[in-house]
């Protein structure tokens, strides 16, 4: 085992406190630090402590780094991502491919610059993901029922937004259609529908369709995005507060929206993102509606397992899994096998395998190989450990 050291991603809507102040940096820092990437990907691979690229440490042995379970079921990859996620502000409404749809679409684009601007496929991969709450996380994430949601704008009592509720109670139109045409609205036209919806949603009092935290969150965006139709999809989906520990899986095809607050992410080895609003950056809506899933999720909060110290939140693929491990100084054993990158977010931890020991600070992460046996962790305070 030694240490691994991430990648901060300083995107424009990430938290200048949230990953410098688990870390013991200085705060704020002077630049947004929106993710911290852990792990292979060739976008942002990590080091690890005798220098080298996790990547090319795994390409030059991929059976030893990854064991052989794992090398023979992803080929010579890592195949998850763990990241530190910090959003201080909104997240793009987005969406991720399914396995077929990124081999296709990566193929299509082989031509364009692996940099460019218009690429929306920069590798093959499919990327389902959990996230885990480190404080309260408020998110947007999947589409709620279509009935549900037409209640809730019906509540706003906007003239612009009755044709919307139409078509939300049309079982032979629904979801599709209504996401269709909010992203089809010119943004002269949807400045003035999200300024009466917000309005409205400003002065809402007592109970009514619409939630006071997903009208809240309304006004939100239209403050931040005045003329974005990815505000009126918003109404759309599934609004919900996650608290510390609780999960959200969004599976390929999910629309979702990330609030505010921090959490620990795990994802297949992906960084395919389909955008459809709430951003600066490129909005590709063709391609968008063309990997959605259009049907609504009751519950997105990821079930959970626990078993003694050893918290999971086991999901339906096997690209990734992910365990909380809430160590109060005895030891524990922790059979995983494969890769395994282990990150503390909180006190004291120190954790062995076969061939070494690593003392664990807050925010600091170790990479153990495929080959080097089961886990001991002891201390006081909270682990992380990503795993395929």
């Amino acid at each position: 085992m030694q240490g691994l050291y991430g990648v901060i991603r300083n995107y424009a809507w990430g938290s200048q406190t949230d990953i410098a102040g688990l870390q013991g940096r200085e705060t704020p820092a002077d630049l947004p630090e929106a993710e911290e990437w852990l792990g292979a990907h060739h976008s942002a691979p990590s080091t690890l402590h005798d220098g080298r690229p996790l990547d090319d440490a795994i390409a030059s042995a991929p059976a030893d780094m990854l064991g052989r379970r794992v090398y023979e079921r992803f080929g010579p990859r890592l195949p998850f991502l763990l990241k530190l996620l910090a959003a201080g502000k909104p997240l793009s409404l987005q969406a991720h491919p399914n396995l077929r749809q990124a081999q296709s679409g990566h193929q299509r684009e082989l031509r364009i610059g692996i940099d460019s601007a218009y690429r929306n496929y920069v590798d093959d991969n499919h990327k389902p993901e959990l996230l885990v709450a480190l404080t309260e996380f408020r998110a947007l994430c999947g589409f709620r029922d279509p009935l549900a949601a037409a209640e809730g704008i019906e509540a706003l009592a906007v003239p612009e937004l009755e044709g919307l509720v139409r078509t939300l109670r049309d079982p032979a139109a629904g979801l599709r259609r209504a996401v269709t045409d909010l992203l089809g609205l010119d943004r002269d036209e949807c400045r003035a529908v999200i300024d009466a919806a917000a309005k409205a949603a400003s002065e809402l009092d007592g109970p009514s369709g619409l939630a006071a935290g997903d009208a809240a969150d309304l006004v939100t965006l239209a403050r931040d995005y005045p003329d974005d139709p990815g505000v009126l999809v918003s109404l759309l989906l599934n609004h919900i507060t996650l608290q510390p520990g609780e999960g959200v899986y969004m599976p390929a095809g999910n629309l979702h929206a990330y609030l505010k607050g921090f959490g620990v992410e795990i994802m297949a080895a992906s960084d395919n993102v389909l955008r459809g609003g709430l951003t600066n950056k490129r909005v590709d809506v063709p391609e968008l509606l063309r990997v959605l899933d259009f049907e609504a999720i009751d519950e997105p909060r990821a079930a959970v397992e626990d078993s003694g110290p050893v918290r999971s939140w086991p999901v339906p693929i096997d690209d990734f899994a992910l365990r909380r491990v809430e160590l109060t100084g005895a030891p524990q054993t922790l059979a995983i096998d494969g890769p395994r990158i282990c990150l503390s977010t909180g006190g004291s931890v120190t954790v062995a395998d076969d061939e070494g020991e690593t003392a664990f600070s807050p925010g600091r992460a170790a990479f153990s190989t495929g080959t080097s046996g089961a886990l001991t962790a002891w201390g006081e305070g909270e682990l992380f450990i990503a795993s395929a």
